[in-house]
């Protein structure tokens, strides 16, 4: 017996009856149960990449993780890869991937080596902060290396002030924080044009860098 009282719901679901459920990722599916707000800061940050990317052919995540939040970039861009080092994250994304919405995941890790492709845009999220001072550097060329002349890199990561409020399992892994002006600093060795945005859970703002809680990097034009 058809229960359903709003129609326009129907095809939905009947669709969802017959594909069934989606399933979370495995930090998606963590999210969830130990802090269900924080997916709404994740979901905000790559729909900031989607729109600075939008157009893009061949697009590069590093670091994508579990590739939850993904979906949201492949549907601006025409291809997206996603690399991570991580094995058991690669595994649980491709397990998941959507014929709608479909995403290359690879494991690699960056700092052994560029991915040998044409990419015209690249981002990496909640990344950079786990990688020592020490190999920025090679963190950065080989992003670099994967990128056209022309290809537009987005890199996001929590301020340096916000980490006296991070979790102590956050803080664990959290070892290379920066202030926004030491992070634009930084990426302006690498990049002619470097806009900075910031934001505070899922508002993005141009507002005071101190109190920003989460900084992005839009870098263009990288040197030669």
């Amino acid at each position: 017996m058809n229960t359903q009282v709003e129609k326009q719901y129907q095809d939905s679901i009947s669709k969802i009856k017959q594909k069934g459920h989606e399933r979370l990722g495995l930090m998606s599916s963590w999210a969830w149960i130990d802090d269900p707000k924080r997916l709404a800061f994740t979901f905000a940050r790559y729909k900031f990449v989607a729109k600075m990317l939008e157009g893009r052919n061949n697009v590069l995540e590093v670091g994508c993780g579990d590739a939850f939040a993904s979906r949201i970039v492949r549907q601006s861009v025409n291809k997206l890869t996603g690399i991570d080092i991580d094995p058991s994250f690669v595994e649980d994304a491709n397990s998941r991937n959507s014929e709608q919405w479909p995403i290359i995941c690879k494991q690699h890790n960056i700092l052994e080596s560029p991915i040998l492709e044409c990419f015209d845009g690249a981002f990496s999220l909640d990344v950079m902060e786990h990688i020592p001072v020490a190999q920025e550097n090679i963190f950065i060329t080989n992003i670099l290396q994967s990128i056209t002349s022309q290809g537009v890199v987005v890199i996001g990561m929590p301020s340096l002030q916000s980490q006296p409020y991070a979790s102590e399992q956050s803080k664990i892994g959290h070892i290379n924080c920066k202030d926004q002006k030491d992070f634009k600093s930084l990426m302006e060795k690498y990049f002619h044009y470097v806009f900075m945005f910031a934001m505070n859970d899922e508002v993005l703002h141009t507002g005071y860098h101190a109190m920003a809680h989460y900084n992005f990097a839009l870098c263009c034009e990288k040197r030669r």
